[in-house]
Order: structure tokens, then C-alpha cells, then sequence
């Protein structure tokens, strides 16, 4: 029977099916009330693992969050990522590793999010202009100094996972991938040998609707049933602005897959 939930770094357990928050409307009016009733609804059904990042909103989803859920549910997980720094003149988006930068989005996330301490930051891209030791270097510190439990990495390869893992113990991986798009098959087996966890985000990507139908469940659901029973590592986070289809998403984790079904997703995955 697969397992509803996961240890993340041996010891944070949380429920394996969370909530991407990236899709959330920030800005003041009927789409925000709408976004903190959401976020409010996801921890009612269950939900303990929320994903936001700085670069969503560049904080504002952060923000979003804490005040949607603060003071925090016993239990529940809200992982951000820094790594992503927004040019002031242009307004574009870059890789920021620089020690100074992480820090400091480090402190602006434990601010936005009104804690004292992350318990699952994660790296959103590696800088190839930092050097790698400096950059996690960073981050450890940061874990040393008790603002950040455990940390993780995203959009990685099989072999930065394996340097970082020289510098770090990575508690977490979130690199895109979903049924039908698996270019990062290599990262997953490599996280589920080690005990990573693994955040596919983009899940439902391209849901087939075949099998759908059969189940009487919607394309998505069954993307997500199917992650679910992929590996035990997978911690999917499905994203959505709508509560309808939060409560579809998340009904995933009661959706069992024969044998047949499996067989038939997986062909379909290799012909796409």
C-alpha cells in the first residue's frame, strides 16, 4: 500500500501530497481574500507541506501565507527558496549565490513568514558564477546559527546532487517532472537511494485523460495518483488558484492504480 506520508531529512514527517503556492493572486482585493481562503482551505483538508519562494511575488507570497496562516498549525511545513535575485533597473530575474544575498533573503523570508526558523529552505538555482562551496557554505552557516532546519536544492543534476552532497546533507530535491515529462528520472533514483526527498514541480503537466475517465477521476488527479505511487520519495505540490480544484488535486492520495493501469500510464509516458 503506498504510504501517505514521508520523513523529510529522516525526521520532519508531513503528509506526501502538499500545495505550491506560486499560482496564489498577491495584490489587495476579492483575488487576495480569495487566495487566503485557499491557502486556509488546503491545511483543513490536511495539507502540511506548502512551497512557496522569494521570487514568487518577490516576497509577496510569503507574506500571503503568514497571514493566511499565522500562528502556524502544529505540524504544518511552509518551505521557501532563495537563490533568485530581481534587477532593479530592468526588473528581470538572475541567478544570485553570493554568501551576502542568501543571507539576506534568508532574514527577509524569517521576517515575511514571521518565524525564527525555516525548516526546509531550499537553494532555487544553483549560481554558476559562485562558487558551489560558497553558496552552500552560506546556507550552513545560516543551519549552524538555527534560522534554517534543513536544506534543499532545486532544478539540479545527478552530479551537482552528488558535490553538494560534499558540502551539505540535502534533505530535498525539487526539480520539474511529472508523468509524462521525465528528464529528471536520474535525479529521482539518485534522491530515492539516498532517502531525499523529491518535489516535482509542474506535476500534472500534460495529464492523460485515458485512463481518467475509467477511474471516473480528472486527468490531474490521476497524474498525481500516479506520482504518489512512483516512489516513495515523491512528495508531489500541485498548484491552483481555484478551491475546486485544490479539492481535486488533493483527493489524489485516496486514488489506488491497479497493476493495469500503471502499465498503461507508463507506456503512455514512453510514447509521449
Amino acid at each position: 500500500m503506498t504510504s501517505t506520508t514521508f520523513r523529510i531529512g529522516g525526521d520532519l514527517g508531513i503528509r506526501r501530497l502538499g500545495f505550491g503556492a506560486m499560482r496564489l493572486p498577491t495584490e489587495p482585493g476579492s483575488a487576495r481574500e480569495a487566495s487566503l481562503a485557499l491557502a486556509r482551505r488546503a491545511v483543513e483538508l490536511g495539507v502540511t507541506l506548502i512551497d512557496t519562494a522569494h521570487m514568487y511575488g518577490w516576497g509577496a507570497n510569503e507574506e500571503l501565507l503568514a497571514e493566511a496562516l499565522h500562528p502556524y498549525a502544529d505540524g504544518l511545513l511552509i518551505t521557501t527558496k532563495v537563490g533568485i535575485a530581481r534587477s532593479a533597473s530592468a526588473g528581470e530575474w538572475s541567478h544570485d549565490g553570493r554568501p551576502d544575498s542568501l543571507r539576506d533573503q534568508v532574514e527577509n523570508a524569517l521576517r515575511r513568514l514571521r518565524v525564527e526558523r525555516i525548516e526546509l529552505l531550499q537553494l532555487h538555482r544553483i549560481d554558476p558564477q559562485v562558487p558551489l562551496a560558497d553558496q552552500l557554505g552560506a546556507l550552513r552557516e545560516l543551519q549552524v546559527q538555527g534560522k534554517v532546519g534543513r536544506i534543499g536544492l532545486s532544478e539540479v543534476t545527478v552530479t551537482e546532487l552528488g558535490r553538494a552532497r560534499e558540502f551539505i546533507d540535502v534533505a530535498s530535491v525539487q526539480n520539474r517532472y511529472s508523468l509524462l515529462d521525465r528528464a529528471h528520472e536520474p535525479v529521482l533514483a539518485a534522491c530515492e537511494a539516498a532517502g531525499i526527498a523529491f518535489l516535482p514541480w509542474r506535476p500534472v503537466a500534460g495529464a492523460a485523460s485515458g485512463a481518467a475517465a475509467e477511474l471516473g477521476a480528472t486527468p490531474a488527479r490521476v497524474s498525481l495518483a500516479w506520482l504518489l505511487d512512483r516512489s516513495p520519495v515523491i512528495l508531489p505540490i500541485p498548484g491552483t488558484a481555484r478551491i475546486a480544484h485544490l479539492e481535486e488535486n488533493l483527493a489524489a492520495a485516496h486514488l489506488r492504480l491497479t497493476p493495469d493501469h500503471r502499465d498503461r500510464l507508463d507506456r503512455l509516458a514512453e510514447q509521449a
